[in-house]
């Protein structure tokens, strides 16, 4: 069973920076795919970005690309994601999610495990 938490969320203003965290069981790292998504009020899940476990370079949303970064400290069982330059449109709960797949990680659908959600608000 995997398990994860997310924590790093809060209110912050249009311009400004959050790094979320998330973290994992032991050996949750072990040929897994590692996601972020976010879901606003009213709105389906949408992928932020996400890294595959064969080690290729992360991905990201158009929305977020340039502003928001992934990364991965293997020895301390930890997903980060960076988010600079915020905008209120950014304003979601984020969810850190696991996947055995390492394709179609663009999907919620192909992710197996999921943490609680951190809310992320943004003022204008």
């Amino acid at each position: 069973q995997v398990h994860l938490v997310e924590s790093g969320g809060g209110l912050v203003q249009a311009g400004g920076s959050l790094r979320l965290s998330c973290a994992a069981s032991e050996r949750t790292f072990s040929r897994k795919s590692m996601g972020w998504f976010r879901q606003a009020p009213g709105k389906e899940r949408e992928y932020v970005g996400f890294i595959s476990w064969s080690g290729r370079s992360p991905y990201y949303a158009d929305s977020v690309k340039g502003r928001f970064t992934i990364s991965i400290d293997n020895a301390k069982n930890m997903v980060y994601l960076q988010m600079d330059s915020l905008k209120p449109e950014d304003t979601a709960v984020y969810y850190c999610g696991a996947a055995r797949m390492d394709s179609g990680l663009g999907y919620s659908r192909n992710y197996d495990w999921w943490g609680q959600g951190t809310q992320v608000t943004v003022s204008s």
